[in-house]
């Protein structure tokens, strides 16, 4: 698999380090990037990482904006230059720098949460709360296309489900 996929919750050992999940190493060591490249989630308290997708991604976006322009220089900055290339040791652990740490208020453990081309590494608490979030604004938005779907007679089209 090329994606990074579930959530895992590994705790900080004595040295601060944590462990990056078994599966998530994989997709890493098949993307080509050697570490783990981490910066603040813009939206929200949690960090977001990966490696060369990721940073397409980023690039894909910068390259949408003019050169020069004052936008591209605010997501560079916010993307880029807060950015920090982590190396994993042997044992598949890194350390999370201060600055990291302080943005997502970890202390004792990380909960690792699979978002395809990337991933998030939030406090877990913190990530509950966000999960509950998420999936009650997925239920509304569940509900919306639903009536949409109705609304726009596509279960009514012949062949469609329920004709």
């Amino acid at each position: 698999m090329d994606r990074f996929v579930s959530n895992f919750t590994n705790r900080l050992d004595a040295k601060g380090r944590v462990t990056i999940p078994a599966s998530f190493r994989a997709v890493l060591m098949r993307d080509g990037f050697d570490g783990l490249y981490v910066h603040p989630a813009l939206d929200a308290p949690a960090l977001d990482a990966g490696g060369n997708a990721l940073l397409g991604e980023i690039d894909s976006l910068l390259q949408t904006l003019s050169p020069y322009s004052e936008e591209r220089d605010h997501f560079s900055t916010a993307l880029l230059g807060t950015s920090e290339v982590l190396k994993l040791d042997p044992e598949g652990r890194v350390i999370l720098t201060d600055g990291l740490l302080a943005h997502t208020n970890i202390t004792d453990a990380v909960t690792f949460v699979g978002q395809g081309h990337k991933f998030q590494i939030w406090e877990p608490t913190r990530f509950g709360a966000h999960l509950e979030e998420a999936r009650a604004k997925v239920r509304e938005l569940k509900k919306q296309l639903g009536a949409r779907v109705v609304a726009s007679g596509v279960l009514n089209a012949p062949g469609a489900r329920g004709s």
